[in-house]
């Protein structure tokens, strides 16, 4: 699949109240599989149903993996994500419940989340020659309008 790379530099442009939410897991014990295997299988559940039910208020994901695993996830409103994050029919609520009742405090496994309101007056973003990515992807992205970039060959 081809991406086409965005060569006029990029702002994102997205609505107010917008969330951007870190997610993410740590494998604080790596032979301790049987205790950060399901906590794992829980994420990629909880991912493919928010792909699949937009209707909760996810509007995109990116994951990196790696012993800690990072998934920056883009909202349409706080409300939203935690209505998802209480909604006892939805994935979360159930996997939130076994993760206390396997892992608890035992240490073998950290998760984490931060979540952050969108204030587009006071967000700074860039993107040159990117595809669309991040808060501009899943939003909406426009050509940024500013002063000439130098060209970096000293005039």
């Amino acid at each position: 699949m081809a991406v086409e790379v965005q060569r006029v530099p990029q702002v994102a442009d997205p609505p107010e109240g917008t969330v951007v939410f870190l997610i993410g897991m740590r494998v604080n014990s790596l032979w301790k599989v049987h205790r950060w295997v399901p906590s794992f299988l829980a994420m990629i559940r909880m991912l493919t149903e928010l792909h699949r039910q937009r209707e909760h208020g996810f509007l995109a994901a990116r994951t990196w993996l790696a012993r800690t695993v990072v998934v920056v996830q883009y909202w349409r409103s706080m409300d939203e994500l935690m209505a998802y994050a209480h909604n006892l029919d939805a994935e979360h609520r159930p996997a939130w419940a076994r993760f206390n009742r396997a892992v608890g405090d035992n240490g073998a496994v950290g998760i984490y989340h931060e979540a952050y309101v969108v204030d587009p007056a006071r967000t700074h973003t860039v993107y040159r020659n990117m595809p669309p990515f991040g808060l501009g992807a899943a939003t909406a992205h426009r050509p940024q309008r500013s002063a000439p970039v130098p060209s970096g060959d000293g005039s």
